[in-house]
């Protein structure tokens, strides 16, 4: 009798250990299925943000012209710099800008490829623009401009990066140098004047985006 009941108890403490390790593996089961359930909410949630950033963005990519506002001010070196902050929304269309060239303010958010690049057409102000953002110097001639001096600038543009060049005819002077902000007249490509914009304003400190890359936009 003893033993029998001996042998019950071993049995139902048998059924009970194995249901509790039956209950433990479910349990592991499901915080297994709750991780799995989080990840895939938080990875829904990520791509939704992106999504709405993306959108958001597409949003200021269909935005209309905006106004740039303020002047140049010329300092003692002969360099003009604009008065107020520039805007740096990309927009899809036009925009019409109160200095020619343009030294800044919404544009296209494809760049002018500007890695010593010398373009012998005109160039759509809005990429050109964004060229001067990622800390190019944009040199600009119109049809007074000598053929000599077009060809020593050109040369030079060549030879350094973050810089570029194209025609723009109707400019106020033959010769013209841009940055961000910045512009001046030069008198020539002997001018000392060519070298020390350079120098200050390749990859300079006016540079909104620097260290961003000059290749990888258009070529035309």
């Amino acid at each position: 009798m003893g033993s029998a009941k001996n042998k019950s108890s071993a049995s139902r403490k048998a059924r009970i250990e194995e249901m509790r390790r039956a209950e433990q593996a479910r349990e592991r089961r499901n915080r297994i299925l709750t991780i799995a359930a989080s990840a895939v909410i938080v990875a829904g949630l990520v791509v939704g943000g992106v999504v709405l950033v993306q959108s958001q963005s597409d949003d200021s990519d269909t935005a209309s012209d905006t106004k740039t506002t303020g002047h140049f001010v010329t300092g003692k070196d002969g360099v003009k710099s604009w008065s107020t902050k520039l805007s740096q929304t990309h927009v899809a269309g036009d925009v019409k800008y109160p200095m020619n060239p343009p030294v800044g303010g919404d544009h296209n958010k494809a760049w002018m490829n500007c890695n010593g690049d010398v373009y012998t057409k005109a160039l759509n102000n809005v990429n050109a623009v964004h060229s001067l953002e990622h800390g190019a110097v944009w040199v600009t001639y119109n049809s007074n401009a000598s053929d000599a001096d077009v060809k020593a600038l050109a040369e030079k543009v060549k030879k350094t990066p973050y810089s570029l060049m194209s025609p723009v005819e109707d400019q106020k002077d033959p010769i013209m140098l841009s940055a961000w902000g910045k512009q001046r007249t030069v008198t020539s490509a002997s001018d000392p004047n060519v070298d020390k914009f350079f120098e200050e304003f390749v990859q300079g400190e006016q540079t909104p985006e620097k260290g961003a890359v000059c290749t990888g936009g258009l070529s035309e």
